[in-house]
């Protein structure tokens, strides 16, 4: 009995410290099964993103789009197309007058102002009266004219008087002749009066009506040269003027000249008598057809630049001078030019981008590579292929997509 007692006492003790082991053993199980499930969930988690991007991506640099998306996007697509295509070259220029229709009007005599005619844009008709001088040292010509000319006509009747007594052996031959010399003498005199005055600008008319009248007048008319307007006025009543001022500039501006500066990569499109169109800021949506009149025949070493003058007829006076433009020159047209939209091109991470659309839901974003642009257009050098329609319309929604599910331009 007592050794019962003491087996039954051994069993118990080995059945509680195989309790103890079976609870040890059962808490490990669980600890491992909990690890195993905690790897098989965070594996299982990143397949299901992988899975999810593979959906969203599909091909490699292409965007799906699921019906619902696509259902609220507005996605208008248009084909690469081939064909000539000019190209457009511009150049910053200003206004200018037509120098060959420019004149300076100033005196070749020293005077003070009496009266001033005319003011800043007026037009003015050939020979209207400007400005009117009266010059003291004119007077002083004006007489040495008259007094040249008195003395020419006395020389002149001495002469006659003394040829008449030759021929009746009144006077010798030698008196004839001394008085001979004196006419010519009086008639240098005369004539170099003459000259005087109009080196000074004094008009036939004016030499036609000392000759008439025998009276000083010494007043210096300023009259304008040609039809024009005045565009510059340094004149006032009552002023002191000498020979080296200007007093006004009279501009024919029924053509202006608009001049340029071409840079040294573009002279090659520039040819003389070439049509151009000329865009000033004052009116930029007015486009002025010229013809380039004038090619510089070299460069600014400084600038690398030519110069370029161009003739615009300017028939309302709506360009003036100094005013800002651009000359637009077109080049020769590429005939086998691919053009898109350029709506369709958008940034990507790398440079210039679009959409190609490979199906309903799909879209192709393609690297591309830009040349000139014309209008509403730019030409693609690399990309995309005749044909392939791209998105012009939507494109920066499916641009928002691909950079929200990271998709990478296809190159």
């Amino acid at each position: 009995m007592l050794q019962s007692m003491v087996i039954g006492a051994g069993a118990g003790r080995a059945c509680a410290n195989r309790g103890r082991a079976c609870r040890g053993l059962y808490s490990f199980g669980l600890i491992l099964l909990l690890s195993v499930g905690f790897v098989a969930c965070e594996k299982t988690s990143d397949q299901a993103v992988e899975v999810k991007a593979t959906v969203a991506g599909g091909l490699p640099g292409v965007l799906h789009l699921t019906a619902e998306e696509l259902a609220r996007t507005v996605i208008v697509v248009s084909p690469v197309a081939r064909g000539q295509l000019r190209v457009p070259r511009e150049f910053t220029a200003t206004v200018q007058s037509n120098e060959n229709e420019l004149a300076e009007v100033t005196t070749l005599i020293r005077g003070r102002v009496v009266k001033v005619y005319v003011d800043v844009g007026q037009d003015v008709k050939k020979d209207t009266l400007l400005a009117l001088l009266h010059s003291t040292d004119l007077g002083v010509t004006e007489g040495a004219y008259l007094k040249a000319a008195a003395k020419l006509h006395e020389a002149e009747l001495a002469y006659e008087r003394a040829k008449d007594l030759h021929e009746h052996k009144a006077v010798s031959l030698a008196e004839l002749q001394r008085r001979e010399a004196e006419m010519k003498t009086a008639r240098a005199e005369a004539r170099e009066t003459q000259n005087r005055l109009e080196l000074l600008g004094v008009p036939r008319q004016e030499v036609e009506r000392l000759d008439r009248n025998h009276t000083i007048k010494a007043d210096v008319p300023l009259r304008a040269p040609f039809d024009g307007r005045v565009i510059m006025r340094n004149i006032t009543r009552g002023e002191v003027v000498e020979t080296n001022q200007k007093f006004f500039t009279v501009a024919d501006l029924s053509d202006v000249w608009v001049v340029g500066n071409v840079p040294e990569k573009d002279v090659q499109f520039i040819r003389k008598d070439q049509k151009v169109d000329v865009i000033v800021s004052a009116y930029p949506h007015a486009i002025f057809p010229g013809t380039i009149t004038y090619i510089s025949d070299v460069l600014d070493p400084a600038t690398r630049t030519m110069r370029l003058r161009v003739t615009v007829p300017n028939p309302d006076h709506m360009l003036k001078p100094e005013m800002f433009a651009m000359v637009r020159v077109y080049a020769a047209p590429n005939p086998d030019a691919l053009t898109i939209p350029l709506a369709a091109v958008q940034n990507g991470p790398n440079g210039k981008m679009a959409f190609v659309r490979r199906g309903a839901n799909d879209f192709e974003a393609r690297a591309v590579k830009l040349g000139l642009e014309r209008g509403e257009l730019v030409t693609v050098l690399e990309g995309v292929s005749e044909g392939e329609p791209v998105v012009t319309r939507g494109s920066f929604m499916l641009k928002s997509e691909m950079e929200r599910h990271k998709i990478e331009p296809a190159p």
